[in-house]
């Protein structure tokens, strides 16, 4: 347990800036094993506990976990209730908009995730069942902007073991055994198969897929970000760019003039509409985006119109 609780504490001191950080706490392993990190260290460390209300017993839940960061000594500790529909998609949204609301009532400077490596091995692997690209490959970046996960380096049983040398009994989330959620079926039977078939290493080996795709996206970013900046939407300019590239300004031209959601069959129109790729659309739009964006070919250049 000392090798874990070292390795623990020193990821969350260098995730934490200055000031105030609030650990994410549901209860469960993961992220007691943060908070118990967070207060071995010096520094300011609260925690944030989101009740989501959708299942019997919650609030007794999140008032125990915020016990045991109280006992830990964190402070402040936060319960924040929420409405949500059971969905994931929708529990996400709640939660994040109640951390949100935690950074602003504390003046705290960051929410710190208690995901695990072996999260981002089953992140990973959806990826690859939803057939998606190199962005969605890398899985969750250690750090977005208030948000950090110092603990992807460790895994899952490294936090069972932390939790027990704290003394600290954690919370099974009892959603977590329906595996009509993707999600549960990757984390409690493909991924133990593929350990089985293929070794134990293979969380390490998909967490690492996550950490070179992220290079690799990051710089493909980059690039797309240079070739906006100088070009924008002109058609030569996107016609001499690998479509990997291409594809990325597109997509930073619709962000920018206000379209949303630009998943992977609207940037494909996108691509057709100005050349890019094999597939080459004659007609010269318009291309339809959420948020009520239309894109025109109007040579040299594509355009973007808000009929809002």
């Amino acid at each position: 347990m000392s090798r874990a609780i070292d390795r623990a504490r020193h990821a969350v001191a260098a995730a934490a800036p200055t000031g105030l950080s609030l650990a994410a706490v549901s209860g469960g392993a993961d992220s007691l094993a943060l908070a118990v990190a967070a207060s071995q260290l010096p520094g300011d460390f609260g925690a944030v506990i989101v009740d989501h209300g959708l299942q019997a017993g919650s609030a007794q839940v999140a008032d125990r976990a915020a016990g045991q960061c109280r006992e830990l000594g964190l402070e402040p500790v936060l319960v924040l209730r929420v409405d949500t529909r059971p969905d994931e998609a929708s529990a996400r949204a709640a939660r994040y908009e109640a951390f949100d609301r935690a950074l602003q009532s504390t003046g705290a400077q960051r929410i710190l995730l208690g995901h695990t490596r072996d999260d981002q091995a089953e992140q990973v692997l959806l990826g690859l069942l939803r057939g998606s690209g190199t962005r969605s490959l890398a899985g969750m970046p250690a750090v977005r902007g208030a948000y950090a996960r110092p603990l992807l380096d460790l895994s899952r049983q490294d936090t069972e073991q932390i939790c027990a040398g704290a003394g600290l009994e954690y919370w099974e989330d009892p959603s977590n055994t329906d595996t009509s959620y993707r999600r549960n079926l990757v984390r409690s039977e493909i991924l133990p198969y593929l350990r089985g078939q293929l070794g134990e290493h293979i969380p390490q080996a998909l967490a690492r897929t996550a950490q070179l795709a992220a290079a690799d996206a990051d710089a493909l970013d980059q690039w797309a970000g240079r070739a906006w900046a100088e070009h924008g939407t002109n058609l030569k300019s996107l016609a001499d760019l690998p479509p990997a590239v291409a594809s990325r300004v597109l997509r930073l031209a619709a962000a920018d003039a206000g379209a949303r959601n630009l998943g992977r069959e609207r940037t494909a129109a996108l691509c057709a509409l100005a050349g890019v790729g094999t597939e080459k659309s004659k007609s010269a739009g318009p291309v339809q985006l959420e948020g009520k964006i239309s894109a025109y070919r109007r040579s040299p250049v594509i355009v973007f119109t808000d009929s809002r």
